[in-house]
């Protein structure tokens, strides 16, 4: 005995009917105004392109824009170099290029424009590079098809790829060696000043930060006679003698230690280093951008001439258990000065407040640091000079200038540019032209009592010693 089917709703007749719209129109495939992908690349490749297998390479986000040139460079070495995007939506970004080919997300693909992003190439230009999107052309006689894919942390994807096919494998490998010279030799990095920004993505995330070039004269650093040219010496004339010295069986490496209190002008020492080396590429890191030492030891073997700047390690010196990674930062800083080969041309340039704390860490693995230069206070010699350098061009008299070094004993470069920012500004606030009894107002209230903390945070040593003695009136003269 059979069942008679319950009777149908005209609801459940309606879904019946919507479903199998549904079905007809997941079935269907929209007409293309164009070729696929697949056709356009099986015709370049000259065989179906899902039959070749794809080489892939990870980029590193800053070095994306150095193999956007030279993916552009080595294609356009065929006259009949062509470039093509990928169509699809959105979907087409987290497919790589067999499932493309392939189809297998949603379908055939279309051909579409190439997508393109602008990135920094220096301080002040930047360059379109192609974001999403691939190029055909010859090399060494063979068909060759590149995706080029940028990095996109909101998709997922950390890094960018080139994904390579082509009917000979040795040829696709071939393709990617050149790549990486070409990227090196035409490098956007090169001789620029960079530092490393932690994104807050993994290190192969975009997260350099081109820099202009300081321009620092060696006439405005005030050191104790000979000191610069020592320093400049080890670091600069190293560099230029690189040949020779290589010749000779001598290490290029160094490691360049500026130590002295706070506010004597190692970082203006720095400044002019790098105002100075402008065959160098260089690398800046600081605070807790020297959690990317290794990365920057890497930038500087592939950039040589290059100078790493790790400015004030004692902070990672005095506590071993700071860590970026797998072991203590102090260590990471040991390995990279350490694991570069001794002929390569590149300066570890380190400067710390409290040589004890690096002293400690430096001796226990020695060999890293070659030359230690003292940053001193100034003397009287260098207050005089430090304020010629700081003072606007014939505003205050040469006597007022070394009564007043003489009563700032113990100070640092620091407070003297204070202090003449401090004495045109009482010059400013009345309306009238500066002169010396700006300078020794200034003087006077920035060695009051008042100010003591103002002193020390502008790096002033003790309190008013005997060279501080000399009143302000005989400052002015008679």
């Amino acid at each position: 005995m059979t069942k008679t089917p319950p009777d149908t709703s005209p609801q459940d007749e309606l879904l019946d009917q919507l479903k199998n719209l549904l079905d007809i129109v997941q079935e269907h495939r929209p007409r293309r105004h164009g070729p696929s992908l697949m056709t356009v690349l099986s015709e370049h490749l000259g065989r179906p392109a899902t039959d070749v297998a794809v080489l892939t390479e990870d980029l590193p986000g800053h070095r994306y824009v150095d193999y956007d040139i030279a993916l552009q460079l080595l294609a356009e070495t065929d006259p009949q170099h062509a470039m093509v995007g990928v169509g699809g939506g959105d979907m087409r970004y987290h497919n790589s290029l067999s499932d493309l080919l392939q189809g297998a997300y949603f379908g055939e693909v279309p051909v579409a424009q190439p997508d393109f992003t602008v990135l920094p190439d220096s301080p002040t230009t930047e360059r379109t590079c192609i974001g999403f999107g691939i190029r055909l052309f010859h090399h060494d006689g063979q068909p060759v098809a590149v995706l080029e894919r940028e990095a996109n942390p909101r998709r997922g994807q950390d890094i960018g790829t080139l994904e390579v096919l082509c009917p000979e494998r040795a040829t696709a490998a071939s393709v990617l060696e050149e790549l990486r010279t070409l990227a090196t030799t035409h490098s956007v990095l090169r001789r620029q000043v960079v530092t490393l920004k932690d994104t807050g993505y993994e290190q192969t995330s975009r997260g350099v930060t081109f820099l202009p070039r300081p321009e620092v004269r060696t006439e405005d650093v005030i050191l104790p006679e000979g000191t610069l040219e020592r320093i400049k010496q080890h670091v600069l004339g190293i560099a230029e003698h690189a040949d020779e010295l290589r010749a000779r069986g001598q290490h290029l490496k160094r490691g360049v230690l500026l130590y002295g209190p706070p506010g004597t002008g190692k970082t203006h020492t720095l400044r002019h280093l790098v105002a100075e080396a402008t065959d160098h590429t260089v690398v800046l890191l600081s605070g807790n951008t020297l959690g990317w030492v290794t990365m920057a030891a890497k930038i500087a073997r592939a950039m040589q001439p290059a100078i790493v700047v790790l400015e004030d390690v004692d902070l990672v010196a005095e506590d071993r258990d700071v860590s970026y990674g797998a072991q203590p930062l102090l260590f990471e800083v040991m390995d990279a000065m350490d694991g570069l080969d001794g002929d390569a041309d590149v300066t570890f340039l380190l400067t710390t407040n409290r040589v004890a704390a690096m002293e400690h860490a430096l001796t226990q693995r020695p060999g890293r640091v070659d030359l230690a230069a003292e940053i001193p206070l100034p003397d009287l010699v260098g207050r005089i000079a430090l304020l010629k350098l700081y003072a606007p061009s014939g505003a205050f008299s040469r006597q007022v200038l070394e009564s007043t070094a003489a009563r700032l004993g113990q100070t640092t470069a620091s407070l003297a540019k204070e202090l003449v920012r401090r004495a045109v500004l009482l010059a400013t606030l009345e309306g009238a032209e500066l002169h010396d009894g700006h300078l020794v107002q200034a003087t006077d209230r920035l060695l009051d009592d008042s100010e003591e903390l103002s002193r020390v945070l502008l790096g002033a040593r003790g309190g008013q010693g005997s060279d501080l003695a000399i009143g302000s009136i005989d400052a002015l003269g008679s």
